[in-house]
């Protein structure tokens, strides 16, 4: 963690990180709104420009060593960190994961065009079972040293969740537990089911579920985490750190 972050008491470090950057530059890196455009254009949603600025400067200031991003896309939100990373003090490792091969591909010309690819590894998979797989391996690796390495890096000073609504909750109780101890997860609060909802409409039911499954995440959380809550235009950034 940065170095200035080391005089804020440890309940009061989300806080601090998520809070406005005034040196940051406000505008959209140019690839990334070019990302953005394509997005649209493929009927594909993104976070909110004032979420990624917001996620941008809490990642400046977190200066972290390790960074993985989960639900990476076309890389609209990873544009975001590498014109970040450009200017300020890049981790020594970045890694991406996507289910799609095809956005993978994508991916690899995003990490080529910042001649990256010594520093950042695209994982594609399913990252509900990507994490499985490496929980596994973490602990096959205590009893045996001669199995294959994982995907991931041991732990990560700085985690990103992204995906479906109705997965949000699950992704991030599967992922936190690769937090290093200082490392903090962010991501932004799953959409919020409106009105009745029909117990036969499945994509509303499973909103609901989503929904309800993350209220348990964050008071299950509370006791092993700080969490903190940045609202912002077009969404809720929310960041775990873990309490000691």
């Amino acid at each position: 963690m940065a170095s200035e972050d080391t005089q804020v008491d440890r309940s009061d470090i989300l806080s601090h990180l998520m809070s406005k950057d005034g040196q940051q530059p406000r505008d959209e890196p140019e690839i990334a709104a070019n990302i953005g455009q394509q997005l649209q254009h493929m009927g594909l949603t993104t976070w909110s420009i004032s979420i990624h600025r917001r996620l941008r400067d809490a990642l400046v200031r977190l200066s972290p060593q390790s960074v993985l991003e989960v639900g990476a896309s076309i890389g609209h939100r990873t544009a975001w960190l590498l014109d970040a990373f450009e200017r300020e003090q890049r981790p020594k490792n970045l890694t991406l994961v996507e289910q799609g091969a095809k956005f993978g591909v994508i991916l690899h010309r995003l990490v080529t065009r910042y001649d990256a690819l010594n520093w950042i590894d695209i994982v594609v998979g399913e990252p509900l079972q990507l994490a499985a797989d490496h929980a596994a391996w973490s602990i096959a690796t205590t009893i045996s040293t001669e199995l294959s390495e994982t995907k991931f890096q041991s732990a990560y000073d700085a985690i990103i969740i992204d995906g479906p609504s109705p997965q949000r909750a699950e992704l991030v109780k599967t992922y936190l537990p690769m937090l290093s101890p200082n490392g903090v997860l962010f991501t932004k609060e799953p959409d919020m089911p409106t009105g009745d909802v029909d117990p036969e409409d499945e994509q509303g039911m499973a909103l609901v579920n989503g929904f309800n499954a993350w209220m348990d995440l964050i008071r299950e959380t509370q006791v092993s985490h700080h969490v903190a809550f940045m609202p912002l235009f077009g969404g809720t950034l929310v960041a775990w750190l873990p309490v000691s």
